[in-house]
């Protein structure tokens, strides 16, 4: 059998902060945007284009330079 640790309320309210950190900012466009660095020439419009990738949740956009 597995031994049981008790958390203290301090950490169990910090665990919790961080969990709602992770979802709640990107819910409300607050992402974590970092350069996708394996396209970075756009073909159809003939320009550099850098695309951004959310750490948080994945969600992509596209930014021109």
């Amino acid at each position: 059998m597995a031994k049981v640790v008790a958390l203290s309320t301090t950490k169990r309210k910090k665990l919790k902060a961080q969990r709602r950190k992770r979802t709640t900012l990107c819910a409300h466009q607050h992402h974590r945007w970092e350069v996708i660095k394996e396209t970075e020439f756009d073909s159809k419009q003939g320009r550099l284009v850098t695309r951004y990738r959310c750490q948080r949740c994945g969600a992509e956009r596209v930014g021109t330079e």
